[in-house]
């Protein structure tokens, strides 16, 4: 059975940093794309930063420069290292790892750990 667990959330205060963690069971990690994404109260859930199997990055424009994803594929672990952390960035951080074959793509939810940022 495929299971991701979150951690690393917390209370930080504004400028501060924190780093994510996604540990993953049940897939073959190394060849799955993975990504974080985070959903604050009454928006819509939204893309932070995603790598490839291959070390591809994505990040949304608000996060470049002050965030960095990472994989280690030897722990089967996903990573986000935040910094410079703005009180707008709380919200419930999800992992999400994706499976992509021709003519489909399989996606797997982790239930998400709470970044809040204030002072």
């Amino acid at each position: 059975q495929v299971q991701l667990v979150e951690s690393g959330g917390g209370l930080v205060q504004p400028g501060g940093s924190l780093r994510l963690s996604c540990t993953t069971s049940g897939i073959i990690f190394s060849i799955c794309a993975v990504g974080w994404y985070r959903q604050a109260p009454g928006k819509q859930r939204e893309l932070v930063a995603a790598i490839t199997n291959t070390g591809l990055t994505n990040y949304a424009d608000s996060v470049k420069g002050r965030f960095t994803i990472s994989r280690d594929n030897a722990k089967n672990t996903l990573y986000l290292q935040m910094d410079s952390l703005k009180p707008e960035e709380t919200a419930v951080y999800y992992c999400n790892v994706a499976r992509v074959q021709p003519g489909r793509r399989t996606e797997y939810w982790g239930q998400g750990t709470q970044v809040t940022v204030s002072s």
